[in-house]
């Protein structure tokens, strides 16, 4: 029997003690202070799954009550896009990584792995990979397509290393992590 990869994280989701799908984040009227503003932070190269996987996903965690950061829903003309992508992700509980082909060619979802790896390590941040028509070591190597582009991406960054080892090290930690990996069209 097959399932529906999006229904497969929602449950995953339900599984972590206090992360979502609580009874808090099921009435999205409620909102305590002292919490959290997302349950998820939606990391993804929009070029490769915008239109379809991610939007899939974004629109089953919304209608599951599920408060979710999706950077073309949630920040407005004129706001400062990068501040906006550190707030969300600070006052976010996990994070959803849709790893895909191109992915590696954006430094904007390099940076916000690094930062979402960097809360993981410090304050235990909840990450789920999703590996999109890439393989996990092609993620962890930076190989095939996925390390062609990272490698394109590192020329250009060729006077911030420190920055791009960064992504090197986020890249391999996060690639064997317990995560769901799909075929374009899953």
């Amino acid at each position: 029997m097959a399932f529906n990869p999006v229904t497969l994280i929602l449950f995953f989701l339900s599984l972590i003690p206090g992360a979502t799908l609580t009874p808090r984040t099921c009435d999205p009227s409620f909102r305590d202070p002292g919490l959290t503003t997302y349950d998820v932070f939606l990391s993804f190269r929009g070029g490769d799954t915008r239109q379809h996987f991610t939007d899939h996903l974004y629109k089953a965690l919304t209608r599951a009550g599920i408060p979710t950061f999706r950077d073309d829903d949630e920040i407005r003309i004129g706001e400062n896009i990068e501040l906006e992508i550190q707030k969300a992700i600070q006052e976010s509980k996990s994070s959803i990584i849709v790893f895909s082909k191109n992915y590696s060619s954006s430094r904007w979802c390099l940076d916000e792995l690094s930062m979402i790896m960097e809360r993981r390590r410090t304050v235990g941040h909840i990450v789920f990979p999703v590996f999109y028509d890439v393989d996990p070591s092609e993620v962890g190597k930076q190989t095939g397509q996925f390390g062609e582009e990272f490698a394109k991406l590192g020329k250009r960054f060729k006077y911030q290393m420190e920055r791009v080892e960064g992504w090197r090290r986020a890249l391999k930690e996060v690639a064997y992590m317990e995560g769901m990996v799909l075929e374009d069209g899953y």
